[in-house]
């Protein structure tokens, strides 16, 4: 089995190469290739990379290229986890949207329209120099904005599932609260990518006792602490909201908070230069406990869940992933991507029937997925008008003039990443 990582030499890496390491059993690689255009990251990642295996005594070969078709030549499964424009374009992501007042974020708002249009035309061309080299290879994004990546890569007519870590995350976090094993943990976990909610936690499977209460009353100010949101909030709504509703269930609140203190591109950038600095020492052979502060936390299980069950009866029947909505959600149209359980196979993932959505989430969750189908339109076909209306239909902009102010924001700061502007 071969597996190539696009992206390979971001600082993530380690956790992923981590789990593939742990979890050889379930996913047997044989080799695996790291892919990135940039040689001098890649080289420290790919000698880390080849000491975790070496330390867990994993016999799969691992090697690097900035050469993406060479990379990916004959790779059974192409994971994507890539950021165009680095961390220099999430830090002005994540400001000039302050400058109207409005939440500066890298998947979220206006800063995450301006990553979905650098990188879904990127994505495109990955994704199609991997289908010449095989067909058949699945493409697991794990890159920003998932939901809407995902859906470029479905309608082109790849073999695509979106991932998250959301779900994982939470599953971990309410399996140590239960004092049980994850795997007893199933979630109720409905909605978009970075727009979800569990709306119950079931012991032993699908049809499991919800517990959720419970964990509300005994848990729920370490849970909403977790989440960065007043306990009323989850008190009121019943149900766990994602960390990422803080940005439409407190915007205003989050907006000065932004504008008080360091962006998170520019923590994270930091991070990534100690980290890599780290990646250069000969004598580590594991990923150092700073990596858990870097985020994607249990990235590496769900990965390995992911590309097991796609390629073989390895992983669990039943995941969380970004997949065509077909129904599921009867408000939205069948080709939109939500983020739901579904059965994972060989054939892909098919979403698990949903109990109808109170109109508090399912109203929420038509508006922006309104939002990501003008947003992917803007990314494929560019232009002004499109990018306006985008920013106009976001539910947490919305105003004539916020929209205008914006828009001329993303294209001065993007302009090198838009051919056609």
């Amino acid at each position: 089995m071969k597996l190539a990582v696009v992206g390979g030499g971001s600082t993530y890496t380690p956790e992923l190469i981590d789990g593939f390491a742990r979890l050889r059993d379930t996913l047997p690689i044989e080799e695996l290739v790291l892919v990135d255009p940039a040689a001098d990251r890649l080289e420290l990642v790919g000698g880390l990379a080849r000491r975790i295996f070496a330390k867990q005594d994993h016999a799969g070969r691992i090697t690097t290229t900035t050469d993406v078709d060479a990379g990916v030549a004959d790779a059974d499964a192409v994971l994507l986890q890539l950021r165009v424009g680095g961390q220099a374009a999430r830090e002005r992501d994540e400001t000039w949207p302050l400058e109207c007042g409005c939440v500066g974020q890298e998947t979220t708002g206006a800063g995450g329209l301006a990553k979905a249009l650098r990188t879904v035309p990127v994505v495109l061309d990955i994704a199609e120099r991997v289908r010449r080299a095989n067909p058949d290879a699945w493409i697991i994004d794990f890159t920003n904005p998932v939901g809407i990546v995902t859906r470029a890569l479905l309608q082109a007519g790849h073999k695509a599932v979106g991932l998250c870590n959301v779900a994982i995350g939470f599953q971990r976090k309410f399996a140590r609260l239960l004092d049980v094993s994850p795997s007893e943990v199933h979630l109720d976990h409905v909605g978009l990518n970075h727009l979800t909610w569990e709306l119950g936690v079931r012991l032993g499977g699908p049809d499991g006792e919800n517990v959720l209460p419970r964990l509300l009353a005994e848990h729920g100010e370490a849970i909403a602490g977790d989440l960065r949101m007043d306990r009323r909030i989850v008190d009121r709504l019943g149900v766990v909201p994602s960390y990422y509703l803080r940005y439409f269930y407190a915007h205003d609140e989050v907006v000065r908070e932004l504008g008080t203190k360091p962006s998170r591109a520019a923590e994270v950038a930091a991070m990534e230069k100690e980290l890599l600095a780290m990646y250069g020492d000969p004598a580590l052979d594991e990923k150092p406990e700073l990596l858990a502060k870097r985020g994607g936390a249990f990235y590496s299980e769900a990965a390995v869940d992911l590309a097991a069950s796609l390629l073989g009866d390895g992983g669990s029947p039943v995941q969380v992933v970004n997949t065509y909505n077909r129904g599921t959600l009867p408000f939205l149209p069948d080709d939109a991507v939500i983020e739901v359980q579904a059965r994972v196979g060989r054939d892909g993932a098919a979403p698990l029937p949903v109990p109808a959505l109170d109109p508090l989430y399912a109203g929420l969750i038509a508006n922006v997925t309104a939002y990501e189908d003008l947003a992917l339109d803007a990314a494929l076909r560019g232009g002004r008008d499109r990018v306006f209306k985008a920013l106009l239909a976001h539910p947490l902009i919305g105003q004539f003039d916020y929209a205008e102010g914006l828009t001329d924001r993303l294209i001065a700061h993007n302009r090198e990443h838009l051919a056609w502007a």
